[in-house]
């Protein structure tokens, strides 16, 4: 028996995740009947782990193929190609297809969005389930993280996350170019397939066909990292600058521009007529905006007394 092409392996992966999704509808829809909506969007996500693992606990770990593997005739085998992989090496691949995405999303998730609520001073609405142990935990020691801190372990987050994603579709781009792992997951435990039927004559264009289409991929996903780049780089320029737009909208007027030193002249006959003495604050340069009015001081002409000066609006 030969190694399986990638036409084989996607085929397969389909299949199962045509099956996988019918569990899961079946799943989600028999909660929403017995518990509402509510319940049914709270706990959507351990519903779709409780079908994984029960789809593949049934198959893989029990030592059967799955629905898409009988469908499109391949085995799993371990690195070695001559034995069925043991139950360890199974309960690995399980474990880290279903579980592992499962626990860093839960992980991630709160996390971003504790770091977010508390970088703008806002506050999610929360729901039942945030009131959990582990959520009050994120909260509380995200609260205690200075703006420093915060701002750091948000853009690592991010980092962490986007990632992922790129580390799974670059894994997906090289197996259209080699053929050799689909999932990640079988990666990570060395489990491949060998077909139990050979197609004649679909090989060679095929594995033409997909080593251009991880080309694509590969092209379209540094493309896709550039642009996930700038966008990030912008929200940060954004957010900075609304933050101190905010900061600066909270500070007293008088205490900034014209007005924070104010030097005080002596007194100064406003008219002839009307000998009536005002206090002018008067700025460093000679002149002030006051209620809208310029003042500025005039130079005493020739002739006249220096005693007297007079202000002009």
């Amino acid at each position: 028996m030969a190694l399986a092409g990638a036409p084989e392996v996607i085929r397969a992966a389909q299949k199962d995740d045509y099956y996988l999704g019918g569990l899961r509808s079946a799943a989600g829809g028999a909660l929403h009947s017995l518990a509402g909506a509510k319940k049914w969007l709270e706990w959507r996500r351990e519903i779709e782990l409780l079908s994984d693992i029960a789809y593949f606990g049934l198959t893989t770990v029990a030592g059967y193929q799955t629905l898409g593997e009988e469908y499109v005739g391949i085995i799993q085998v371990d690195p070695s190609q001559q034995r069925v992989p043991s139950r360890l090496r199974r309960g690995v691949l399980v474990a880290v297809h279903a579980v592992l995405p499962y626990l860093l999303d839960k992980a991630l998730l709160p996390l971003e969005q504790e770091l977010q609520a508390d970088g703008d001073s806002t506050r999610l609405p929360s729901g039942g389930r945030s009131r959990s142990g582990a959520r009050r935990w994120v909260r509380q020691h995200a609260a205690s993280l200075t703006e420093q801190q915060r701002r750091t372990l948000q853009r690592a987050v991010f980092i962490l996350r986007q990632g992922l994603a790129c580390l799974h579709r670059f894994h997906v781009a090289w197996f259209y170019i080699h053929g050799a792992f689909y999932h990640l997951a079988k990666r990570l435990a060395g489990i491949r397939y060998l077909r139990a039927r050979r197609l004649a004559g679909e090989d060679l264009r095929a594995r033409t066909s997909y080593r251009l289409l991880g080309l694509i991929s590969l092209l379209h996903l540094a493309l896709s990292m550039g642009l996930q780049v700038y966008s990030f780089r912008q929200k940060q320029r954004a957010r900075k600058e609304w933050r101190l737009h905010r900061n600066l909208s909270h500070r007293v007027p008088w205490k900034t521009g014209l007005f924070a030193e104010p030097h005080y002249a002596p007194y100064a006959w406003k008219s002839e007529d009307t000998p009536q003495r005002h206090l002018v604050a008067i700025s460093s340069v000679g002149s002030a905006s006051l209620n809208g009015a310029t003042l500025r001081q005039s130079v005493p002409c020739a002739g006249k007394s220096s005693h007297r000066r007079s202000w002009s609006t």
